[in-house]
């Protein structure tokens, strides 16, 4: 003879909570204190001001840095030198990541990589920074550099994917 098993109580259910994909939205500045802390920022960096660099677009997640053309900034082939594409793609991916972040927060780069595409020779070099994920301390963007003709045109030269880190602010 077989024990039949008794049946299992039915547990209480609490309503059905559904999971989205998207994570949960973290605190940000509002969008007049955002913009001015990364104008602010970007004002206090020596290199950049040192490159002639500028602040062309400010969004939330979205920072676009150029530089004019300048012998300077060159590299032996009368192009931009590939310092100068990593260091606007690396401070474009930063001020985007900081766009995004809680008032007060600083950013730092933990990690970038660049894939040069072709020789960067024009009038300026452009980078337009996305933030693609964006948590509480880590944020991973995608900075486009393109170089821009006397013409007005416009053709990629570096893709850079980069991941940002917030940090305390420095005193």
């Amino acid at each position: 003879m077989t024990a039949e098993r008794p049946a299992k109580p039915k547990p209480t259910k609490s309503p059905k909570v559904t999971k989205s994909a998207e994570p949960a939205a973290h605190p940000s500045p509002e969008p007049a204190a955002f913009e001015t802390a990364v104008r602010e920022s970007f004002a206090r960096q020596g290199l950049m001001r040192q490159l002639g660099a500028w602040l062309d677009v400010v969004e939330a997640g979205r920072v676009v840095i150029e530089v004019p053309y300048s012998e300077r900034l060159s590299n032996q082939h009368a192009g931009f030198h590939g310092a100068v594409a990593g260091a606007l793609g690396d401070t474009a991916g930063g001020y985007a990541a900081l766009s995004l972040m809680p008032a007060g927060s600083e950013v730092a780069t933990v990690e970038y990589k660049i894939n040069f595409l072709k020789p960067a020779a024009g009038r300026s070099l452009r980078a337009e920074a996305r933030i693609l994920r964006h948590g509480r301390s880590l944020s991973v963007g995608q900075i486009d550099l393109t170089v821009m003709g006397e013409d007005g045109s416009s053709e990629p030269v570096a893709l850079v994917q980069a991941t940002y880190m917030r940090i305390a602010p420095v005193t």
